[in-house]
């Protein structure tokens, strides 16, 4: 796509939000556009990975410092918090993720990355922001902007983060051990978006409740005795105990759980062997679990390993050579969008995106925005958004099943950018002067 494409976004926005009325908000958001759009292929043609976001976080820094805020970095390793206090009131947290993805940029964009990297698999890769999180920072600092300028609006402590490591499920948690809650005023409500990939450009979707699931790694490894493949009867096989695994650990979620109960359970990765005729001592399983409630996570959990016990047992394999099952610590918790104040900030944003803002499923992808809900789950009210990124001609030819749309994390995903920049910015701007607005 070529510039003159994302020039075309910006005209084809402002047809697409033209209220029937003046709007002094969406006026603004539209004068600052070009410079967020800039900012947006500056930041999407040099990602940086988990905890790696130095650059990142130096050159969003410096914008939030310059806009009055008091800025802190380095919190969570590369992490920053922005805080403007601004009289007595409600203390609001706005949220954006800054990491990119171990993937190669296909997208064919003028400014598309040809960062490498090495991330912590050791293996030197390209680097891509293939989740969207660059059109998170733009928005973000066109909020603080917004909020910055119209101090005369709103009373209370607004805490802007900008957060590292989502995509590795560890950011968030590095933010609150280094007291993001202690050494910072701690929010009374949390609000984020993120751009989604199966949904138009400029509509915004939001759950209820849980929105996003628990996420857990599950590693299993399952001793043998090897042998000649001609003699299986010498050997006790591990693939044939981890094949049983496998097809029993189906059980755990078709015939243990509620059918009502969401939940997965993938194993996504199945290796043993090395040679036709070599029957191995060992295979390994890698497993992603995927749920809402924590009492359903942790019989999956214990239900992984009862099963891989069962299957080793059943075998004839002896006590002290039964499979070993380890789970990732840290896990991504459940994301939860607590109803009330989820209620309350769409019932703002449906008159201004009339037409545009819709209920949507749970989805099983996870998000450790979580953990800043989770953190204080008493005093702290949080809500995540969706906002589509999907070019409007490219949507109808999805419908009509011409094409397939790429997802998040596909290296070909390129949002329509000024649509979702535009449409965040304003949406996250005006609930927070809704929350703040000086009584």
């Amino acid at each position: 796509m070529k510039r003159t494409s994302i020039l075309a976004g910006i005209s084809a926005l402002a047809c697409l939000s033209s209220p029937a009325h003046a709007d002094e908000l969406r006026d603004a958001v539209s004068a600052g556009l070009p410079a967020l759009v800039s900012l947006y292929e500056d930041l999407h043609a040099n990602p940086e990975l988990s905890f790696q976001e130095v650059e990142t976080a130096r050159k969003l820094a410096t914008r939030a410092r310059a806009l009055g805020f008091d800025v802190t970095e380095g919190v969570g390793k590369t992490g920053v918090v922005a805080v403007m206090r601004n009289g007595e009131g409600p203390t609001v947290m706005l949220r954006a993720d800054m990491d990119g993805l171990p993937v190669i940029e296909q997208t064919g964009l003028p400014y598309a990355s040809k960062r490498r990297a090495v991330p912590a698999t050791g293996i030197e890769t390209g680097v891509m922001h293939a989740c969207g999180h660059d059109t998170h920072m733009a928005a973000w600092v066109g909020t603080a902007q917004l909020l910055a300028e119209r101090r005369d609006q709103w009373s209370g402590t607004l805490v802007m983060i900008l957060q590292p490591a989502e995509e590795i499920g560890e950011g968030a948690k590095a933010m609150l051990d280094d007291g993001l809650y202690s050494r910072f005023p701690k929010p009374d409500y949390v609000l984020a978006f993120h751009d989604a990939a199966q949904a138009p450009a400029g509509f915004i979707g939001y759950s209820k409740g849980f929105a996003l699931a628990n996420v857990d790694s599950v590693d299993v490894v399952v001793p043998g005795v090897g042998g000649h493949g001609a003699y299986p009867h010498t050997t006790k096989d591990p693939i044939v105990i981890a094949a049983s695994i496998v097809s029993r650990l189906q059980t755990l979620v078709s015939r243990e759980l509620d059918p009502q109960e969401p939940a997965v359970v993938t194993v996504g990765s199945f290796q043993a062997g090395s040679k036709h005729n070599i029957i191995p001592d060992e295979a390994r399983l890698q497993i992603t679990v995927r749920s809402y409630a924590d009492k359903t996570r942790q019989h999956l959990l214990d239900g992984i390993a009862r099963i891989a016990r069962g299957e080793a047992l059943a075998a004839g394999m002896p006590d002290d050579k039964l499979p070993r099952v380890t789970v990732s610590d840290p896990y991504t918790p459940a994301t939860y969008n607590t109803p009330e104040f989820t209620d309350t900030v769409m019932a703002s944003l449906k008159p201004r995106f009339e037409g545009r803002v819709f209920e949507t499923p749970a989805v099983m992808g996870g998000e450790d925005f979580s953990q800043f809900y989770r953190a204080d789950r008493e005093n702290v009210e949080s809500l995540i958004f969706w906002v589509g990124g999907v070019r409007a001609d490219e949507w109808e030819k999805a419908q009509k099943g011409e094409i397939t749309l790429p997802s998040l994390h596909s290296p070909f995903w390129a949002p329509d950018a000024p649509v979702v920049i535009a449409t965040a910015t304003e949406a996250l701007t005006a609930a927070t002067l809704n929350l703040m607005a000086k009584r």
